[in-house]
């Protein structure tokens, strides 16, 4: 048996113990709390803290007090305005007094409220939950981004272990020169004047000495030493698009989006954990297709048919304009109720598998039916598609989104 026992300091006034136990116990209202986060936030800020306010009557706890006991008789004085079994009135919420308590709307009712900081890991924590997520893919999505060691040049500083010879060969090697230049130009000079004068005593006294000099200059100094240096990298920058193809017809409740959007954030989540840089398309569509910002996509309403074709022709022209093949790495993420009519079905198949597959790394397409039991046309005609990066779900609730991308999960944590 082994005891873990963990040491790490927590901040000042802080207890890690006690945040979890407050985690557990309001994990409900934390869930709820994060869920309209969702809906408030974009999905590239989907991966930060936040926030939440809880109640004061949800975290309120009984508690006992000793009272003073006995029997007690005690005289108070009389009123004017009310009379024995009067209800006294409620305080108004005008935010005086009550513990500094916010302050309600005129003549309303004022509640207190906890405000408690959500850490990025807690917040993916809860949203995960609402997704069933296993815990592998969890930590694959919520750890930080991969490192890497990097040579940067060398060191006059550092452990024996990166000890690089050849480089303090060679800075001795340059050292020795510098220093022994000038003594060798006097010996050179001295042994000129030899040969002309002849020997002297004196001369060879001041060779022997000069010689001397040359053998102290030590061959290898501390000075020399040089040490291999790395430093902490990110991984190499390589880039990613995300296309968000979403069918906004009025077909499309809010039920359906906030499903899209939570598969949308997964993907992303994922992308933006795998790559440095991410970009994100978003295209609507009706009977036609239009490419949006954000707040357009998920909250404009539009009305019309639904023409799958459109939104694939438009992601087709798109990464023809501003992502070449080779340069980035493309993938593809469509919501839809499945109702398309018509050859629509099969001519968006068609587009899928001989253009817009062969560009892409991997493409999901989740269906949000009405009716779980029928089989809806463009999902007929999508399950046809045999692509071992192609993948299709039917999704009425949360935690059927993650399916759609485990085979994706699974082979980039095994990679």
């Amino acid at each position: 048996m082994s005891i873990v026992i963990d040491r790490r300091l927590n901040d000042r006034n802080k207890s890690a113990g006690n945040r979890a136990r407050f985690l557990r116990r309001y994990k409900e209202q934390m869930k709820k709390a994060v869920t309209d986060m969702v809906g408030e936030r974009s999905i590239t800020d989907m991966d930060r803290g936040g926030s939440v306010n809880i109640p004061v009557r949800d975290i309120a706890e009984p508690s006992f007090r000793h009272g003073a006991g006995g029997d007690q008789e005690s005289v108070h004085a009389g009123n004017h305005s009310f009379q024995p079994g009067d209800r006294l009135p409620r305080p108004s919420g005008d935010g005086q007094g009550g513990g500094g308590g916010s302050s309600g709307g005129e003549g309303g009712d004022s509640e207190d409220s906890f405000t408690f900081a959500l850490t990025r890991e807690e917040f993916l924590s809860l949203f995960f939950d609402d997704l069933e997520l296993p815990h592998l893919v969890r930590n694959f999505l919520g750890e930080a981004r991969d490192h890497k060691w990097q040579r940067a040049g060398y060191t006059a500083s550092g452990v024996p272990a990166n000890l690089s010879v050849l480089r303090s060969l060679r800075t001795a090697l340059g050292r020795r020169i510098a220093l022994g230049s000038a003594i060798r130009r006097e010996l050179d000079l001295l042994e000129q004047r030899i040969a002309a004068e002849g020997l002297d005593p004196a001369l060879e006294a001041e060779r022997v000495r000069l010689r001397q000099r040359l053998k102290q200059i030590p061959f290898l100094d501390e000075l020399d030493l040089r040490y291999r240096h790395r430093v902490r990298v990110p991984q190499p920058i390589s880039r990613a698009v995300m296309f968000c193809l979403m069918d906004v017809s009025a077909s499309m409740n809010e039920e359906k989006k906030d499903l899209a959007k939570r598969f949308f954030t997964l993907l992303y989540l994922f992308l933006s954990r795998k790559y440095e840089k991410v970009e994100l398309v978003f295209i609507r569509h009706t009977d036609d297709a239009q490419e949006v910002d954000e707040e357009t996509f998920f909250h404009d309403p539009k009305s019309g048919g639904t023409v799958v074709l459109s939104a694939l022709k438009l992601m087709q022209e798109i990464i023809a304009a501003r992502y070449p093949g080779g340069q980035w790495n493309i993938y593809g993420a469509q919501v839809s109720d499945g109702d398309a009519f018509g050859a629509d079905p099969e001519k968006s198949r068609a587009l899928l598998v001989e253009q817009l597959l062969p560009q892409l790394r991997y493409y999901a397409y989740i269906e949000t039916p009405d009716d779980p039991q029928r089989v809806s046309p463009l999902m007929h005609a999508y399950s046809r598609i045999e692509a071992g990066h192609f993948a299709t779900c039917s999704v009425t609730e949360r935690s059927q989104v993650y399916p759609v991308l485990r085979e994706l999960f699974r082979r980039e944590a095994a990679a």
